[in-house]
């Protein structure tokens, strides 16, 4: 998603600038105000790329930093660094040049000072320069901890602020290494909480929360997902539905991944896309054709279909929180409810659950050093072992005959979840068509260990 640019009518100016007016934010939504700014004029298609970058990284979140970052040579620089590299994140840019946003205001400085103020004549840096900037960062560092910041957001602009001076090769380093301690640390939900959420929450925001929670996605990465990543699951009703997470939307790109969602989690997310095509959602207009590029979850401010941005999602789960009462509505830093919890819901429910911690951290996303040994198992006996766990967030209903089997199971001091999800690692790869299917394999699987245990005691001596 972009912004909208107009330029104004014979904008050109002798000195090569023009103007350049945002009319609407990232997500679509039109701006109160429009924005007006001053730039170089593009002239050539990566300097317009890379002005689009900018804009949409601070458009909607503090659009000072657009002029502040497209008119300095140095802060340019740091913007092209951060839009070449392998995450090429907005966040980051945004994350980084605040930091040297609040430096340089805080040495009365601009960007271009701060680089030329430490080379010499020859361009090449000057050693006692880069100490006194050193230590000016460090005093920078104390201000910000006097006035209260957080240690990770003190460390977070001291990184901006370093990657400015390396990104105009220059290299400067703090005299002591700043504390990232956690002050504001969130927590995953229980079942209960969650249970309460899906309560309160219309069929888009059942959808979204049983999607993070049951799925383990970032919320960067649930908005970029579209149709196509659920579609043939979906539609042949496969259950767990596969979902191929590709890594140009994972957070760093740095690799793809598989992960699943329940029938809880597909059913809720198969009622909200009908009600699309129906356009009987709030906000929408008319019917919605869905096909393979849809978003998965739309922006039903605007009518243009577009997908929902990650604040458009932080705003429905903390309007969530806020209506069942899990959070208070008293202004806080942080919050110990938070969207990025209900994805902690994933880990520990799977973790509790018997899940190898390897299997867990594949199926979020994050870096590992099995990475390979874990995709090489192969999506279905990931999705056996995914199956197998049982994760949900509702209770279920009733006890049915596999639940008062899995509690005999327990009674007999055995682990049940494990030793479906030990039996999933050994089975051939298959396919799970529905519920019914997986049922009949965890009556097998917890049958074959009954008779193991038998057998074992059967041998054991008298008194043994």
């Amino acid at each position: 998603m972009t912004t909208e640019l107009i330029l104004k009518p014979h904008s050109l100016t002798a000195e090569g600038l023009h103007q350049v007016q945002i009319t609407h934010s990232p997500s679509g939504r039109k701006l109160h105000e429009p924005l007006a700014l001053t730039l170089s004029k593009p002239l050539e298609r990566g300097e317009e790329a890379l002005q689009r970058f900018v804009i949409d990284a601070f458009c909607g979140k503090m659009s000072a930093l657009i002029e502040f970052t497209l008119q300095s040579r140095s802060a340019k620089k740091l913007a092209e660094e951060i839009m070449l590299s392998n995450s090429g994140s907005k966040a980051t840019l945004y994350q980084y040049m605040y930091g040297v946003y609040r430096f340089c205001n805080y040495l009365d400085r601009t960007p271009d000072d701060l680089i030329s103020e430490c080379l010499g004549p020859d361009g090449e840096p000057l050693g006692k320069l880069m100490n006194q900037y050193a230590g000016k960062l460090k005093a920078f560092a104390l201000d910000l901890t006097a006035s209260g910041l957080a240690p990770g957001t003190i460390s977070n602009h001291a990184k901006g602020v370093k990657a400015l001076y390396r990104a105009n090769g220059v290299r400067l380093e703090l005299p002591c290494k700043l504390s990232r301690r956690v002050v504001y640390s969130d927590r995953a939900p229980t079942q209960e909480e969650l249970s309460c959420i899906l309560e309160v929450a219309d069929l888009r925001g059942k959808a979204i929360v049983s999607m993070l929670a049951l799925g383990g996605f970032r919320v960067g990465t649930l908005v970029c997902l579209r149709y196509r990543h659920i579609r043939d699951d979906l539609e042949k009703g496969v259950v767990p539905v596969h979902v191929h997470v590709e890594a140009e939307i994972t957070k760093g790109k740095y690799g793809d991944y598989d992960t699943f969602i329940s029938a809880e989690a597909a059913d809720y997310l198969k009622l909200y896309l009908e009600e699309r095509k129906k356009g009987k959602l709030y906000g929408l207009k008319g019917p919605e054709q869905i096909h393979d590029d849809s978003p998965l979850f739309r922006n039903q401010q605007v009518s243009k279909v577009q997908p929902l941005t990650p604040g458009g999602i932080h705003k429905i789960i903390h309007d969530l929180l806020l209506k069942t009462g899990l959070v208070k509505n008293i202004p806080q830093p942080r919050y110990e409810l938070r969207p990025h919890s209900i994805r902690k819901f994933f880990r520990t429910q799977l973790a509790v659950l018997g899940v190898n911690s390897d299997y867990v951290n594949y199926m979020m996303g994050h870096k590992l050093d099995t990475y390979h040994d874990v995709k090489m198992l192969g999506v279905e006996k990931l999705r056996q072992i995914y199956a197998r766990s049982g994760l949900s967030i509702k209770p279920k209903a009733g006890v049915s005959k596999l639940e008062m089997l899995k509690e005999f199971t327990r009674s007999l001091g055995l682990d049940p979840e494990r030793i479906l999800v030990k039996d999933a690692l050994s089975e051939p790869h298959r396919i799970i068509m529905g519920p019914e299917d997986e049922d009949r394999a965890q009556f097998k699987a917890l049958g074959q260990a009954l008779k193991e245990w038998i057998r074992r005691e059967a041998v054991k001596p008298d008194g043994g």
